[in-house]
């Protein structure tokens, strides 16, 4: 029988399934968020696209995730994950396409929420189906956070490409017009590289040798009997389980700062600095790279000591500090040095959060509570970016609401170590393998 490298093993997965994700995020980040950088012009063409109109515009693209985030995810666990995210980057392009042709302010909700709908579930599907049958569960941190490390730099590309854009015209059209267009291609052209290059399984691929089949598929195997055996969830069990409920109240918490903070950064900083819309691109993309490479230490730190629970609140004690000074920065220098401190809090322990809930729950239990936690996080995700909104509306400022995201990170962190974690050491279990680690939530 063939002898397995466990680092030529590690280097094929990153190149065949993490590569080709991280990637599918890239994109879809970046179509996701370039509304908060078209919005820097788009008001001088649309001038009924008020602050909350903005605000409920945006966070409407996360009713569409909510409706449709857990049937997309049993259907991904059933059927086929990889086939699944193909689809879903189809039809989010073509969406995204028809936002450059919005005219009223019903055809910018209906599109937005339609963004939403394509994208639903893409996330649960990746850390619940995807994720678990290539990766062991000491590996999984590593592999969500090297993923993740796409969120970041998903902004580090796209401010930029964004401020170029805005001030550029190459199909003739308006600036923010071409940005939705141009920046959709690539979902649409990747759908077809992405159908053929990803496989559901380890048996499905040409690039791994037998030994190494097996042992990823008897890992799988194995890890999914210690948890039935745990355990075993059904799919509403799982939706019920209090465990799972607190993980959605705390994801909630953390997604109102999220996305209040990412749908309205731009602005507030051009407000305040009166930079060109080039030129903000380019400064945003500083602490998003600051936030990155804390985002890889935590999980090179998190799978080293195998805590999750800690990893996780300080990022959000550190968002809270970063988004609570906020409205007191006096100037452009000290206003990037908060959105740093920001954007670590918000970003930093994103991959780490993600392998929590598999390490007690298996299959379409799984799959749909990671579907259940995310679409809470959806939910906040519309109330950050409307409240947002409102309060500019409302006020004049935005102080408020950057006090009221601080208190959400805040609660956040503080029930985040309410989570009684343990991390135990189990005899080797598998037939090929340097050791077994497993993870365990107690409550």
């Amino acid at each position: 029988m063939e002898q397995i490298n466990f680092a030529s093993l590690k280097r094929k997965r990153d190149l065949h399934i993490i590569l080709p994700i991280f990637l599918v995020s890239i994109i879809a980040c970046i179509d996701r968020v370039n509304i908060a950088y078209a919005a820097l012009t788009m008001t001088e063409d649309l001038p009924w696209l008020t602050p909350e109109i903005f605000g409920a515009g945006a966070g409407i693209f996360f009713m569409g995730y909510l409706l449709l985030e857990i049937p997309g995810s049993l259907i991904a666990a059933k059927y086929s994950a990889s086939k699944w995210i193909a689809r879903i980057m189809f039809t989010w392009g073509l969406v995204c396409v028809l936002m450059a042709f919005m005219s009223t302010q019903t055809e910018f909700y209906i599109y937005r929420f339609l963004l939403g709908a394509s994208e639903a579930s893409l996330y649960p599907v990746i850390y619940s189906v995807l994720f678990p049958r290539w990766f062991t569960p000491k590996e999984r941190a590593r592999a969500t956070s090297l993923m993740l490390t796409s969120l970041l730099l998903s902004t580090i590309i796209g401010a930029p490409l964004a401020g170029v854009l805005l001030n550029t015209s190459i199909l003739g059209m308006h600036g923010w017009q071409e940005l939705f267009i141009l920046e959709a291609v690539p979902a649409l052209l990747f759908t077809v590289v992405f159908f053929f290059w990803v496989k559901d399984r380890p048996d499905q691929v040409s690039w791994l040798n037998d030994a190494e089949k097996k042992y990823l598929t008897e890992a799988f195997e194995v890890e999914q009997a210690r948890l039935q055996k745990v355990k075993k969830y059904t799919v509403m069990q799982a939706f019920t389980d209090k465990k799972v409920l607190k993980l959605c109240f705390i994801y909630f918490m953390w997604v109102i700062g999220f996305w209040g903070f990412n749908f309205w950064m731009p602005t507030v900083l051009k407000s305040l600095s009166g930079w060109s819309t080039s030129l903000l691109g380019g400064a945003i993309a500083i602490p998003m790279t600051v936030a990155l490479i804390v985002q890889i230490i935590a999980g090179y730190t998190s799978t080293k000591t195998g805590d999750k629970v800690w990893h996780v609140a300080i990022a959000m004690f550190i968002g809270a500090i970063g988004l609570g000074l906020s409205p007191f920065a006096s100037n452009p220098s000290v206003a990037l040095f908060l959105i740093c401190l920001s954007a670590i809090g918000i970003y930093a322990s994103m991959g780490v959060w993600w392998t929590v809930p598999t390490t007690f729950l298996t299959g379409p239990a799984a799959a749909g509570a990671i579907g259940l936690i995310n679409s809470c996080g959806n939910l906040g995700g519309w109330v950050g970016p409307y409240m947002m909104g409102f309060i500019k509306t409302e006020t004049g400022s935005f102080d408020l609401g950057y006090f009221a995201m601080a208190l959400f990170m805040l609660i956040a962190g503080i029930t985040t170590l309410t989570i009684k974690y343990g991390w135990t050491g189990q005899k080797n279990r598998q037939p090929v393998t340097e050791n077994t680690i497993t993870d365990t939530v107690a409550n």
